[in-house]
């Protein structure tokens, strides 16, 4: 587990895909995952088994190693996995702005559905009301 002094480092593009995958189908064999996630592009099962091998080494997945078939499950949450890269966005890109984040991202097209509208609503009635941590 890492710590805060040695947070766990961010997924590069390839390691979230993979990542994805695990937070959609739970734990995985190296097999399952590769038929999962590369079963049309070509990608070699041994790709497949060194990419979790490198993601395990960062503290990205988990592996259970008591079965002949190893299982890999993902180490960091999908909500904690987000938020960091949108910081970082909103950072980079938005000069530490979350709202001109959140103006661009709604500005554009396509609109959001009325249910993720209400979810936005509700959030910000919230935070207004200071119920949001």
């Amino acid at each position: 587990m890492r710590t805060r002094n040695h947070p766990t480092p961010k997924p590069t593009e390839a390691e979230l895909g993979i990542l994805n995958v695990l937070w959609e189908r739970g734990e995985l064999t190296v097999r399952e995952l590769h038929d999962a996630h590369y079963r049309d592009d070509g990608t070699g099962y041994t790709t497949s088994l060194k990419m979790l091998q490198i993601m395990h080494a960062k503290g990205l997945v988990e592996r259970d190693d008591s079965q002949r078939a190893h299982v890999y499950k993902a180490a960091v949450s999908k909500e904690i996995t987000q938020k960091r890269f949108l910081t970082d966005i909103v950072q980079r890109v938005f000069d530490g702005s979350p709202s001109q984040l959140v103006l661009q991202a709604l500005g554009g097209q396509p609109l959001a559905s009325r249910q993720e509208l209400d979810e936005i609503r509700a959030l910000l009635d919230s935070i207004e009301s200071g119920k949001h941590p």
